[in-house]
């Protein structure tokens, strides 16, 4: 995760050309000094959204050793859950290591049409007295960060939610300052904080180009779990546009 007091500042690049059209490459790039760091893709023939995040730009296979986690959507992709590189546990045989949650973010169901900004809130595992963070490792799927936070269980769990836009009449559109790191409006753009702290951005997406978006995320955030975030922020979602 991202050390405390330290603002981690990356690029997301979207290929979608050729093959990749449908199916596009999202690569995460520190800025400086200029890094790869991880690379995603939406996975073909799968009945939700699911995307594998991997080490390797050019392996992004579910049994490549570069593969450390994946995002996996409900089917009207208004939920999403991040995982790391463990087996599901219905699946994981003797030996291997049952996955543990990372993230989970939820998008609010626009049934009505509203074309007012999106709403969302994100779930982690809290962070013990050490800095370390709580291990989220569910034995079954009713015990997850989002069945938990549903049933108001929220002890060992970090509520974060995306800081509201303003209006503004100048440009009639609902704004928020980026301070410069992101430069043209999209639906995507999002700031996410904790209600107690709403001027600490734990991190912040947006665009600045036609397939580039900055990235920067701080303390308690890792970076595949900010990847994660991002990832569902591109998914299209039937019910919340």
């Amino acid at each position: 995760w991202a050390p405390k007091g330290v603002v981690i500042q990356c690029r997301i690049r979207r290929h979608k050309t050729g093959t990749k059209r449908m199916f596009p490459q999202y690569d995460l790039i520190l800025e400086s000094p200029e890094t790869f760091l991880l690379a995603a893709r939406k996975r073909k023939k799968s009945k939700s959204s699911n995307y594998l995040v991997s080490l390797d730009s050019g392996d992004l296979a579910r049994d490549s050793v570069s593969y450390v986690g994946k995002l996996r959507s409900n089917f009207l992709g208004t939920a999403f859950t991040g995982y790391d590189n463990g087996e599901a546990p219905d699946k994981a045989r003797i030996g291997q290591d049952v996955r543990t949650e990372l993230c989970a973010i939820l998008y609010e169901s626009n049934l009505l049409g509203f074309k007012g900004p999106r709403k969302m809130t994100v779930l982690m595992p809290a962070m013990r007295q050490d800095g370390s963070p709580h291990v989220w490792r569910p034995e079954s799927q009713n015990r997850g960060l989002i069945a938990m936070y549903k049933a108001g269980e929220r002890r060992e769990m970090l509520v974060l939610q995306n800081k509201s836009p303003v209006w503004n009449e100048e440009t009639q559109s609902y704004v928020l300052n980026f301070n410069k790191r992101v430069t043209q409006a999209s639906v995507k753009n999002f700031q996410i904080i904790h209600a107690d702290n709403p001027n600490y951005i734990i991190m912040q997406f947006g665009r600045v180009g036609d397939s580039e978006f900055t990235l920067d995320f701080r303390y308690p955030m890792t970076a595949v779990a900010a990847f994660e975030v991002c990832l569902s922020s591109f998914d299209g979602k039937l019910a919340c546009e």
